[in-house]
């Protein structure tokens, strides 16, 4: 029994807002999801969502409802990998959704999963990137986030489509998985998103301190806050690149 609004939940950050559009570098894109033609199908995926919490998010899927979906990798992940600034070893990628950015940052010194409480989000990810040159060195995973028990723990986790699409209240849960989830030296990286004062969701609006509010606690602290450069433009402004690190005194407790 799938329970949660996650997974596919996290990949709503991406492009659920009304303003949603493709980076510059895909112009063509950006026509075909215009923010008049995306806001009925946020409507709908918000309506979806709400009516039934443990399986809006497959009936969104099944529905083609998905306009967080930008349909290629997240520019500033694409940019960190490019530049050797992320964690080797093993990776995760909550909400992976079609897997663009799983497969992104997948090679022989990385093994990423991608994990999505979505069936069809599962097998479109699959169906995309299953003949890829690095298909060695991901996997993709249908469970559910807050229940799904890993044999290994990651290096490096990467938040972009999950923390302001579930419910404010699952919050602190969020962060505890994280901290479960994560090496007593491993990496959390955050793309903190939408930074707003609109009402109701998802996505919710989020703040640092939001994230500050449940990390700190359990030992997670930001190495470094910054704007996010490469958002795509509906965005900027409203986006800040978040990096954390476990402390291992606390982890230690």
């Amino acid at each position: 029994m799938r329970t949660h609004l996650c997974s596919s939940s996290y990949a709503l950050l991406l492009n659920t807002l009304p303003l949603l559009t493709a980076p510059l570098c895909r112009l063509a894109m950006a026509r075909n999801h215009s923010s008049k033609d995306s806001q009925p199908k946020v409507d709908k995926m918000q309506q979806l969502v709400h009516s039934d919490p443990s399986g809006g998010w497959e009936q969104c899927w099944e529905k083609g409802l998905t306009p967080w979906d930008l349909g290629q990798p997240t520019p500033i992940l694409v940019d960190l990998h490019q530049r050797g600034a992320l964690p080797k070893g093993r990776a995760l990628v909550p909400g992976c959704g079609s897997g663009h950015d799983v497969v992104a940052i997948a090679c022989p010194e990385r093994f990423v999963v991608g994990l999505d409480i979505s069936e069809n989000a599962m097998k479109q990810a699959t169906k995309l990137f299953s003949s890829s040159k690095s298909a060695e060195y991901f996997a993709f995973l249908e469970a559910d986030f807050f229940t799904w028990r890993p044999n290994h723990l990651f290096d490096l986790i990467f938040d972009y489509t999950f923390f302001c699409a579930i419910e404010p209240e699952m919050r602190a849960q969020w962060a505890s998985r994280i901290r479960d989830l994560l090496k007593p030296d491993g990496e959390l990286i955050t793309l903190i998103f939408p930074i707003s004062d609109h009402e109701g969701g998802p996505p919710y609006k989020v703040s640092v301190s939001d994230y500050e509010e449940v990390l700190h606690p359990l030992g997670i602290k930001a190495e470094s806050i910054v704007e996010n450069h490469l958002a795509i433009p509906p965005r900027r402004g409203r986006e800040k690149l978040g990096r954390w690190k476990r402390s291992i005194c606390k982890s230690l407790l």
